[in-house]
């Protein structure tokens, strides 16, 4: 088994142990996709109540293909991000958990150069998602998704059952891991550095 891939079962494996992610704002639903136990092999890994996955690198889709406009107008492709880290999260500023996690995705943002940060949000118009994102210091963009586009083209990859949802793409654009509900900076860092360690 290659280092990288060690880590990040070993990462997920101490998630597990710890059982630190908390539920989302909806519920997650049965994902049909998951095993029905805690199950790794290699870099994959499901959590037993399926709220943290990870998949093998010889597992995960073909690149993400998600573009989009943020609240300020400008526009987001992902594919102008190859060759980094992408984390994708979920939210609505009516949403508890959200707000909860906005301070750690905001040190994720500040702690991780190499970590490009974007949120989706397809329930709030553009005054109610920026003033969320000055009461909490957001730091990164989040795509305007009131189409549902951007929600749409990542469910085509991987389904997405309750907000917030994370999710972090490989250097090469795939999904690499799903966090269903509230990040934790004890779940989240170590699967960023795990990611980070894989080869470009």
């Amino acid at each position: 088994m290659r280092g990288p891939a060690r880590r990040l079962r070993a990462a997920l494996a101490a998630t597990i142990l710890a059982v630190l992610v908390l539920a989302g704002c909806s519920a997650p639903s049965e994902d049909p996709s998951a095993p029905p136990t805690s199950q790794a092999t290699g870099f994959g890994f499901t959590s037993p109540d399926g709220t943290v996955r990870a998949w093998d690198v010889e597992e995960r889709s073909e690149p993400l293909e998600l573009t989009g406009t943020d609240f300020d107008g400008a526009p987001v492709d992902l594919a102008e991000h190859r060759g980094e880290l992408v984390l994708l999260n979920t939210w609505y500023a009516a949403c508890p958990p959200c707000r909860a996690e906005a301070a750690d995705l905001v040190a994720l943002d500040a702690d991780y150069p190499e970590l490009t940060l974007f949120g989706i949000n397809g329930t709030d118009d553009a005054g109610t998602a920026e003033a969320f994102e000055r009461r909490f210091e957001v730091t990164y963009p989040s795509i305007d998704d009131a189409d549902g586009a951007a929600l749409a083209a990542l469910e085509g990859v991987v389904p997405i059952s309750a907000t917030p949802t994370t999710v972090l793409l490989d250097r090469k654009g795939r999904v690499a891991v799903r966090v269903v509900g509230m990040v934790d900076p004890g779940v989240v860092r170590p699967l960023v550095d795990a990611l980070l360690a894989e080869a470009p």
